[in-house]
């Protein structure tokens, strides 16, 4: 059978819950929701209470209004398909003063959230005062203002009070413009599990926060229950002696006689090779991965595992954040590398 990754959406639903009780959640669901399914994370989130969304993707934005008529749905990224955004009542960013120069005729009938740029300098208006002069002029409907913080899960660092304090002027350079608008935005998971809710915002702007994984490793695991578990099963043990190879090329040579458990996964289901250069757990004990293939592993295992045994990759015991920790990549990358075309997806309730 195909390895297995297990979705928890009763602890997804109790976190939300928990987050949007302390603070009016925008929940970021691009890239599928963090590759756990836009429908079921949609379906989590409203349960527990939440009702904007932000996206990266169009597609996705049309299809939250699909499944949703009545939420909010912000557009992070700029795109041209303004009569879509119309159609599906989509807010969108506004990302730079000649964006606005160039299609202000055009942006009738679409909410818009002015991006202020930071130090992130991704996108984004560069001062207070080429916001203001959207403001002044009338011709758009403005309905958001934002910024991201680039620097709020980085300690050690000022940049990340440097960018804070700059987004906070600006907003007081605009406080006369600010009475109407209904969503004030910044904060990312780590901005708001370090600040709480920053003065003068609506809404928390959380991802990672919501699916399983810590921003930064300084924060305690019980404020983020893990809600993500990857398992493969060995099909079959080898023995190999000492000098004796395995896999591909000689992934794997043996510097001693030792038994090599063959896992029904590998790096065509989103095993990222970074994730390879740490352990598994079997019957509760670490194994060494010995090699990585397309689709099988080879870990360095013992005479105690056996064929049909579980290989866990990710658990409550193997956090995606520890590995962030580690440097194997940052929880988003690890999680939408996963391929759930190949995985066998189950819901844990």
């Amino acid at each position: 059978m195909p390895a297995v990754l297990e979705i928890d959406r009763g602890r997804m639903a109790r976190q939300a819950g928990i987050v949007n009780r302390d603070a009016a959640v925008m929940a970021v669901v691009k890239n599928d929701a963090y590759n756990t399914g836009l429908p079921l994370a949609w379906r989590t989130f409203r349960e527990a209470g939440i009702r904007a969304f932000a996206t990266t993707s169009l597609r996705e934005a049309v299809a939250l209004r699909e499944l949703d008529e009545h939420c909010s749905v912000f557009l992070m990224n700029p795109v041209t398909e303004f009569d879509v955004l119309r159609e599906n009542r989509i807010d969108m960013t506004l990302p730079s003063l000649p964006f606005y120069e160039r299609y202000k005729q055009l942006l009738g009938g679409i909410g818009l959230h002015l991006e202020y740029r930071n130090l992130l300098r991704r996108s984004g208006f560069t001062d207070a005062d080429e916001m203001e002069k959207v403001l002044h002029e009338g011709i758009v409907q403005v309905t958001g203002i934002w910024t991201h913080f680039a620097f709020a899960d980085e300690f050690g660092l000022n940049e990340y009070h440097q960018e804070k304090e700059a987004w906070l002027g600006v907003l007081g350079r605009l406080s006369g413009h600010l009475r109407n608008i209904p969503f004030i935005h910044a904060q990312n998971s780590a901005s708001y599990m370090r600040d709480g809710l920053l003065p003068g915002h609506s809404h928390i702007r959380p991802g990672i926060l919501l699916y399983g994984a810590r921003p930064y490793p300084e924060l305690g695991e019980s404020a983020v229950p893990n809600i993500l578990t990857l398992r493969a099963e060995v099909i079959q043990t080898i023995r190999l002696r000492k000098g004796e190879s395995s896999g591909y090329s000689a992934a794997f040579t043996a510097d001693e006689d030792c038994t090599l458990a063959v896992c029904d996964i590998g790096y065509g289901d989103g095993l990222l090779r970074t994730r390879a250069r740490h352990d598994v757990l079997i019957n509760g004990k670490r194994y060494p991965i010995a090699a990585l293939m397309m689709s099988h592993l080879l870990v360095r295992a013992d005479e105690g595992v056996r064929a049909g045994h579980r290989v866990y990759l990710y658990s409550d015991e193997l956090r995606v954040d520890h590995y962030t920790a580690l440097g194997v990549g940052a929880n988003s990358e690890q999680m939408s590398a996963l391929n759930r075309m190949t995985l066998d997806t189950m819901i844990k309730e």
